[in-house]
């Protein structure tokens, strides 16, 4: 241990950690921080690693694991079939099975300048806010285009046409270090063309949505709703700049409006309704609480396409495969920290709160004692995220309100997991459109309230900034 200690301050001297600093000084790993995922945490670090279950699931419940694994893995077929348990896909989707989107579990991707379709990456629609639409914003947050709904498709089965194609360009961005060092940082331009069903309204707002990664949202869903209260009100007041606000939203099962906080905007309340939606919107599959097709009334060839599942008014989504397919998403492990003591972590983790970046991205919670999985219960978790709507900036804002997330506003989104995202997803590209082509410039496409955090950052030297990215490639 003093080793460890004498060479631990020797990179803090190095990096020009002065003992008169107000962050935190962390001289050596607290206890358990390498288990992320509590008593959840897997060991796993290649291709896989975001897709094995709880640890602490017994084999008794691996086996509904693994048939939920199959139908978020499987691809869905075009009705009618033969195979009445998949089939309904459509008539307008974007992908045909929920691993194209969240590769391997993990983090999805823009589209590649020649891809046919953008698969991994989806189009948010809406059009402004009006009086008329109190109804339908109060229920989806949004009022959708009315000619192509909420969510652009670009794909469709057989006579049926899809909504047109998407295509993402880039203008170069140069941003300085103070040391003189420059980042080019790429802002995007999103392009719909090919439009199938005429043009759209003149005010259609857009927001681009790779697919987040899949790992530990059932312990996200365990945490306390205060703990998260807990921290907009501690934030509000510190009274420096940083004002986390909880979204409000829809729940459709119980019909009123709770507390929101999955999806890059916090815009679902809870993982059966966030698996609800992406059926419907993503697939064009029916369920109990979304029991019709995603066609507007534009689209007659999509609201007269036959229904999947063999039977018509049944949904093509059954309670059972809805319920194996929640289980599944509950329970894929948050893999082990790595390096967590290593000197150069240690003071890369320094910096990261030196930042301030621990007052959105909050590091622990510990989950509730009725989580809806016991395995999920009273477990001290790390996943660096508040839960809550921050205003970050103009460069980051996408103009779209979602029930009450503004149109500057993304949800914090947890970091455990970010540094194998290469090993999971091969490749690094971050933030909620995937613009961001690795963790750096992540970090600085960060404005609005985490301007200043963002200046921080481009202070530091070279070797602050690897130690900064190896922190964050050990979480």
């Amino acid at each position: 241990m003093p080793s460890l200690l004498l060479r631990v301050s020797a990179l803090f001297l190095a990096l020009g950690l002065s003992a008169c600093d107000d962050a935190p000084r962390f001289t050596q790993a607290e206890p358990g921080e390498a288990r992320s995922g509590g008593s959840t945490t897997v060991r796993k670090t290649d291709q896989n690693a975001f897709s094995l279950p709880s640890a602490n699931l017994p084999p008794s419940r691996r086996v509904d694991f693994s048939v939920g694994n199959s139908f978020f893995r499987n691809p869905w077929v075009i009705a009618p079939s033969t195979t009445t348990a998949r089939d309904g896909l459509g008539p307008l989707f974007n992908t045909n099975a929920c691993q194209n989107c969240h590769i391997k579990d993990g983090r999805g991707h823009p589209p590649a300048p020649d891809a046919s379709n953008a698969v991994s990456m989806l189009v948010r629609l809406s059009i402004p806010d009006a009086p008329g639409y109190a109804k339908v914003i109060e229920r989806l947050g949004v009022v959708p285009e009315p000619v192509y709904g909420g969510q652009f498709q670009d794909m469709a089965i057989p006579g049926v046409v899809p909504e047109g194609k998407v295509r993402v360009d880039y203008t170069p961005v140069t941003v300085r270090f103070k040391d003189g060092t420059e980042v080019e940082l790429r802002q995007p331009s999103l392009n719909i063309t090919q439009l199938g069903y005429g043009p759209m309204h003149p005010d259609t707002r857009f927001s681009a949505r790779v697919a987040p990664p899949m790992i530990g949202l059932g312990l996200l869903e365990a945490i306390p709703e205060e703990a998260i209260l807990a921290n907009a009100r501690a934030q509000a007041k510190d009274n420096n700049g940083i004002a986390g606000r909880p979204n409000q939203v829809w729940d459709d099962a119980e019909q009123k409006t709770v507390l929101g906080r999955f999806g890059w905007k916090a815009g679902q309340p809870n993982l059966n309704q966030q698996n609800v939606h992406a059926f419907s919107g993503d697939m064009g599959l029916t369920t109990r609480l979304r029991p019709f097709d995603d066609c507007t009334d534009a689209q007659t060839a999509c609201k007269q396409a036959p229904n999947g599942n063999g039977q018509d008014g049944e949904p093509e989504v059954s309670d059972n495969i809805l319920r194996l397919v929640l289980f599944y998403s509950r329970n894929l492990a948050v893999p082990a920290r790595r390096d967590v003591g290593a000197p150069e972590v240690l003071a890369g983790k320094n910096l990261f709160f030196q930042a301030g970046c621990q007052s959105c991205h909050t590091p622990q919670y510990t989950t509730a004692a009725n989580a809806a999985e016991p395995e999920l219960a009273n477990q001290v978790i790390r996943p660096y995220s508040d839960l809550l709507l921050h205003d970050m900036g103009d460069g980051l804002a996408d103009n779209r309100s979602e029930f009450k997330a503004g149109g500057r506003d993304w949800r914090t989104p947890p970091l455990w997991g970010i540094g194998l995202t290469q090993a999971v997803s091969g490749h690094t590209q971050f933030l909620h459109d995937g613009r961001a082509r690795n963790l750096l410039e992540a970090v600085l496409w960060h404005g609005g309230e985490a301007q200043a955090a963002q200046q921080q950052v481009l202070s530091f030297n070279a070797e602050q900034r690897a130690a900064l990215l190896a922190f964050l490639n050990s979480l």
